[in-house]
């Protein structure tokens, strides 16, 4: 038996976008039925790096496909200054949860990022007002590139506005995208006041101000995925109606970490997590609904779908390279 291997242009050619939010959504629900199995991730700090890495396995059963993988990521944020390398490097293996064949190792880096983007889609989706056509998006990073594609596809954007410290990648990101959206850069307050907001910053100290958002926006909270990141202000998640992907994870690493930690939030003010939303256990947004917050840590069963699309895809195309990566003959 061969393993295929799929490098980052396979993955993004084969992983497509609509069908990773279709796959993510699965993932989501089949997580609130009981079936996944996704120990919590593992994190090895490395101080002398400034950086560390992340072990994220899962088994995913979404009804019509199964699947098991594990996450190899890190993040270091000097990788690009220091080694003109990205902040974070992912590689996955995906195998047949019933031989425990490697199916497929590929890169995780591209993955990442559009599992990301389709998580906040998931959640954008079953949030945010259905009329939402305002995107801000806080950071111009490459998250914030597969954001905006991603909800677009769930919501009719019209206006984008870009905030970040940095021209240069505000200017790209217009350039990038100014032949579909009307798309302007703009303060974080200003960002803060569209429909939708998604912040993908590593910040430690708030950023939004609580008084910025409009009186019904939905945000997608992406940046705090360590402990002591946070990005929001403490009122802004009092006074939402707050949506986690991962009780353990959100946590310990999330959007919510820090106020956590220090007692401001407790379990009574978590709404629920995003798959009992999408099983339709929990309403979603309902009529009366102002702010809604959806804290996104980035799970391993979100990892499992993408990887199902994208490896599917590749079969279906003959793509890829395989290759013998473990011996095969019983003893």
């Amino acid at each position: 038996m061969q393993t295929l291997l799929l490098g980052p242009d396979d993955v993004a050619e084969h992983a497509d976008l609509p069908a990773v939010i279709d796959a993510v959504s699965a993932a989501f629900a089949a997580d609130a039925r009981g079936d996944t199995i996704m120990p919590a991730k593992s994190y090895i700090d490395l101080p002398k790096y400034n950086g560390d890495f992340r072990s994220m396995p899962a088994y995913v059963h979404a009804g019509e496909w199964d699947a098991a993988a594990v996450k190899w990521v890190n993040v270091h944020p000097d990788n690009p200054a220091d080694h003109g390398l990205p902040t974070v490097l992912g590689t996955l293996i995906y195998s047949d949860p019933e031989t425990a064949f490697p199916l497929a190792v590929m890169d995780g880096t591209v993955l990442t990022r559009l599992r990301t983007g389709a998580a906040a889609a998931v959640a954008t989706d079953h949030l945010a007002v259905p009329e939402a056509d305002s995107l801000g998006l806080v950071g111009a990073g490459t998250q914030s590139y597969t954001q905006l594609e991603a909800i677009a596809s769930v919501r009719d954007v019209e206006t984008v506005v870009i905030a970040d410290r940095d021209a240069k990648k505000q200017q790209a990101f217009i350039d990038h995208f100014s032949d579909r959206f009307a798309v302007r850069a703009g303060s974080v307050e200003e960002a803060a006041r569209c429909d939708v907001l998604s912040t993908i910053t590593p910040v430690e100290s708030p950023i939004v101000d609580r008084e910025w958002l409009g009186e019904r926006t939905h945000v997608n909270a992406i940046g705090a995925d360590a402990a002591g990141k946070h990005e929001h202000a403490d009122q802004t998640l009092l006074d939402a109606k707050l949506v986690i992907d991962d009780y353990e994870q959100c946590t310990h690493s999330g959007e919510i970490n820090v106020p956590w930690s220090e007692g401001v939030l407790s379990d009574g003010d978590i709404y629920g997590e995003l798959g009992s939303v999408v099983a339709g256990e929990i309403p979603g947004r309902e009529p009366g609904d102002g702010l809604t917050v959806f804290d996104s840590t980035g799970l391993a069963i979100q990892d499992v779908a993408a990887a199902h699309v994208a490896y599917q895809g590749a079969q279906i195309a003959g793509d890829g390279l395989s290759f013998g990566l473990v011996g095969t003959e019983s003893p």
